[in-house]
């Protein structure tokens, strides 16, 4: 089973590397479901640690509905993080109903290879999960990470289970939302084989008038280490 830690900041990816993770999805702005980190995180963290890594390319937080501006963004983001040499891209467009954009998307995974490319959280607001399963699978996607359409990922189980046995190896299912040492044991027993996990903890509470009170977040080495400890435990 892979450990995959969304990383919010550099200490965070470097946290995960320290602790044994597998890979890290690089963002910024956990608070807000992440948006695209900046490219100064980017090139440190590709050129001083060696953890795959993963940027998500978010242009903002909100919907997955995209302007024509913002989708050009998006497209040069994900230029930029392959120029940087980042190991895959994570991103994925809806449209305004909320299914998914095929032809917008299937130009993103063009402009990603040949990088690994990862349908993000907006596939838990289709309306049809199976219908854009098999979407994403016809478009060459090679993992959704998804909590099965719940806030939390272990209130989904029942469709994770569902979606997993539907994409018979020919997509990924990477659970995320919620996924902590404590209930990694009841995904690893359901026979997934990724985790997403920010394994977070607050650093600081500190808040400012001008600022707002967002607690400031880092992936903790302990709890990383404890998921990966029941990972590695026989069933």
């Amino acid at each position: 089973m892979l450990l995959e830690i969304c990383a919010n900041s550099y200490q965070s990816a470097k946290h995960a590397q320290e602790a044994g993770a597998h890979r890290i999805e690089l963002c910024s702005e956990l608070s807000i479901g992440g948006i695209t980190p900046s490219f100064g995180l980017i090139k440190e963290v590709m050129s001083t640690l060696d953890i795959e890594t993963f940027v998500l390319v978010r242009p903002r937080s909100g919907n997955f509905c995209y302007t024509e501006k913002e989708f050009e963004i998006i497209k040069r983001d994900i230029k930029i993080s392959k120029d940087l040499g980042c190991h895959g891209i994570v991103s994925g467009v809806l449209n305004p109903d909320y299914t998914i954009d095929i032809e917008r998307t299937r130009e993103l995974v063009e402009l990603s290879k040949p990088l690994s490319f990862t349908f993000h959280r907006a596939f838990d607001m289709v309306p049809n999960a199976k219908e854009a399963l098999e979407q994403l699978i016809d478009l060459g996607i090679e993992r959704i990470l998804t909590s099965g359409q719940q806030p939390k990922a272990i209130n989904g189980l029942g469709l994770l289970k569902t979606l997993n046995q539907q994409a018979d190896n020919r997509i990924m299912i990477l659970i995320g939302s919620g996924v902590s040492s404590k209930n990694t044991k009841a995904f690893k027993n359901a026979g997934f084989k990724e985790l997403h996990a920010s394994a977070s903890e607050v650093i600081t509470t500190e808040s400012s008038v001008y600022f707002g009170n967002t607690p400031q977040t880092v992936s903790s080495i302990n709890e990383i280490k404890a998921i990966l400890k029941t990972i590695n435990e026989n069933l």
